[in-house]
């Protein structure tokens, strides 16, 4: 289905799921999805990962290696649950500082639930605002993570800009996000599981199909690994990158600001 992608032009700000909105009607919808789904959040990426969004976390921390040190600050946006801060602060030995930053209360306040309960809050503060405006001062932070959040922005462009400008000179962007499958064969395989198995999934777990419907469609209007990457170029940085998990049903992007 890689002919419903949009291009590194731009095109995702008026785009919910394969349905065309009006310009500034995509974040609320957005919003109702994850205020939906959020105490269930891991098990819908389960669901639509089999699992693997788990291996594919942890080589996203592998490649970012947070140094042991107190003075490393990161900033994972989309991150409300926060499944790769908790990843960080633990690899940096509970050295690191993650700021979790969320447009969605719910999925924040399970956050912070669940650091709470494996005794991370030191290390952590959550932020609820937008990826588009971030409340942060221009070169703050070491690192910039968000993990199956991207397309959920309307206007990514903003958002990569955005990274740019608070992130620290010699700082780090890393994107995951599942994107166009480009391995034959497991790409028509991956097509079917998604359109028809997760959504049944979705339904039966949380009793709505609504939010699964839009989230695979999601991922077929994202562009494909070298438009993003172009973006990601044009938003100002530098060794841009890409590598592919399973056959490209997920890639990490990489970029530097130097």
């Amino acid at each position: 289905m890689t002919d419903e992608r949009v291009s590194a032009n731009g095109g995702m700000e008026t785009s919910f799921g394969f349905r065309e909105v009006g310009a500034g009607e995509k974040q609320p919808l957005v919003n109702d999805v994850f205020h939906k789904v959020a105490k269930r959040y891991d098990i819908m990426n389960d669901v639509m990962s089999a699992g693997l969004h788990r291996v594919w976390k942890d080589a996203m921390i592998a490649a970012l290696n947070p140094p042991r040190r107190e003075s490393y600050r990161v900033l994972d946006v989309a991150g409300g649950t926060g499944d790769i801060a908790f990843r960080i602060v633990e690899a940096s030995d509970r050295k690191a500082h993650a700021t979790v930053l969320d447009i969605n209360g719910s999925m924040l306040a399970v956050g912070a639930e669940r650091a709470s309960k494996k005794k991370l809050s030191p290390n952590l503060d959550f932020v609820e605002a937008n990826a588009e405006d971030l409340p942060f001062a221009a070169n703050s932070f070491d690192a910039y993570t968000i993990a199956f959040g991207i397309r959920n922005v309307p206007r990514i462009d903003v958002a990569l800009k955005e990274a740019y400008r608070v992130l620290k000179r010699g700082g780090r962007l890393l994107v995951l996000e599942f994107s166009d499958v480009e391995m034959p064969l497991l790409d028509r395989f991956y097509d079917a599981w998604s359109f028809n198995a997760i959504p049944k999934f979705g339904k039966l777990i949380t009793g709505d199909d609504a939010p699964y419907q839009y989230l695979v469609e999601s991922i077929r209007k994202f562009p494909n690994q070298r438009d993003f990457a172009a973006m990601i170029k044009d938003a100002g940085f530098s060794r841009v990158s890409f590598t592919n998990y399973t056959g490209g049903i997920a890639a990490l992007h990489s970029g530097w600001k130097i």
